[in-house]
């Protein structure tokens, strides 16, 4: 009989907001496997409890090798509990190695739902909330990170990302560039905890606030692009769905022809559309 995979979802910022669940998975757990230990023994004792098995290390420098680990107690019957810093494990923080390797044993895998740094961020906002996605991190190096915003420039659903306080700055002006100066967004700062600050406002002015310093947990949550004017829409569409087979290794003029035979468009009408989006963009 094979054990269980339980990710269980942390406070993201006040302890009393963890669900009652949760102690009770710590109690149980014959191996806890925690991002940073130390955050674990805070967390345990502001709840009151102990962890009743083992506990060992799971983070980023060292979830590739402790993966194959885990994986061999699970298929052998424990329960393992996995806990990171702050919210759900696997998203944007270390566990989805882990859940794969689970589901390839047939081990099964459940959750305990937990407090959302994209969620409470989505909700605080202001924003529109009906459809949105989450980015997570953006790429460190400028020129990446230019080129994954330039991909989400078009998304008209609320878009949301997480990003260090002292990139911030960069960020949010990466963005103005790319998405335009006044595209509208909200920069969520240290949610549910002492010091919770959310401002609001064009990406141009937020990145000029940023420059001051900010510190702390950062969600940024952006309002989708509009829709493009009469006209423009199939364009856009047509040199994005060309982008999207460039991106997965299709070359431009296999990716134009087969664009354009979905469509039902001359291939010149495709062509056309991705020299006017490349040359739309904005300049290094």
């Amino acid at each position: 009989m094979t054990g269980t995979l339980v990710l269980a979802g942390t406070p993201i910022g006040d302890p009393s907001d963890a669900p009652p669940r949760l102690a009770a998975e710590l109690t149980a757990a014959d191996i806890v496997a925690a991002e940073d230990t130390r955050r674990l023994r805070r967390l345990t004792q502001a709840l009151g409890v102990a962890p009743g098995g083992r506990i060992v290390s799971y983070f980023e420098g060292n979830e590739a090798a402790r993966t194959p680990e885990l994986a061999e107690e699970l298929a052998g019957g424990a329960r393992v509990v996995l806990v990171t810093d702050a919210g759900m494990p696997s998203v944007s923080d270390p566990g989805y190695r882990l859940v794969a390797a689970a589901v390839q044993h047939g081990v099964r895998v459940t959750a305990v739902p937990g407090p959302s740094a994209v969620l409470t961020a989505l909700a605080v906002s202001g924003l529109p909330v009906d459809r949105f996605c989450f980015e997570g991190f953006l790429p460190r190096k400028p020129g990446e990170r230019r080129g994954r915003l330039r991909e989400a420039a078009g998304e008209r659903r609320t878009l949301v990302y997480f990003e260090a306080p002292h990139r911030l700055q960069a960020t949010l002006t990466a963005m103005a560039e790319v998405f335009g100066a006044e595209r509208e967004a909200a920069v969520c700062r240290e949610l549910t905890k002492t010091y919770e600050q959310v401002r609001r406002g064009p990406l141009a002015e937020l990145a000029a606030w940023a420059a001051e310093g900010v510190r702390g947990e950062i969600t940024v949550v952006v309002r989708g692009a509009e829709p493009p004017a009469a006209g423009e829409a199939d364009a856009a569409e047509l040199a994005r769905r060309v982008a999207e087979r460039e991106a997965a290794g299709q070359q431009r003029k296999e990716a134009i022809a087969e664009v354009a035979r979905g469509a039902g468009v001359p291939k010149r009408e495709v062509f056309d559309a991705v020299v006017a989006a490349k040359n739309a963009g904005p300049r290094e």
